[in-house]
């Protein structure tokens, strides 16, 4: 995957936030960002959160579940980082799949560009639907 399109996310966020401040700077000092993304290893390590939340997003609706699918939870709490659950590392094989296949059988350069994602099988279920039903006659 292509790792320079995170700056011009985060370039195009700032203008975003400029703008929506009526293009006047901020005069409160902001809060320290919180810390980047751990243990990315299939997705770009320059990703922000927000980047990755909208990735992450993207798969619960190609897969119709929740974040617990893939990520554990302790008293309430996400830990992202965990490696605990089989289904992330299916997540990483199928991610590995999908930039394959984009990029080597469809040429496509950018990600953002994609032909083929996670709902192109999983169609919002866990299990890819791998043929259509058959014809009721």
């Amino acid at each position: 995957m292509k790792t320079g399109n995170s700056s011009r996310w985060a370039l195009a966020a700032a203008v975003a936030a400029f703008a929506a401040a009526g293009g006047h700077a901020l005069t409160t000092q902001a809060a320290a960002p919180p810390p980047g993304p751990k243990n990315l290893q299939v997705l770009p390590k320059d990703m922000d959160r927000g980047q990755l939340i909208g990735v992450m997003k993207g798969f619960t609706v190609a897969l119709g579940v929740k974040c617990t699918h893939c990520h554990v939870e302790t008293n309430g709490k996400l830990d992202p980082a965990s490696d605990a659950k089989k289904e992330k590392e299916t997540a990483r094989a199928m991610i590995r799949m999908v930039h394959a296949l984009n990029m080597e059988t469809f040429k496509v350069a950018d990600m953002k560009d994609a032909k083929v994602t996670c709902f192109t099988c999983h169609r919002g279920a866990v299990k890819p639907l791998t043929r259509p039903d058959a014809p009721t006659t």
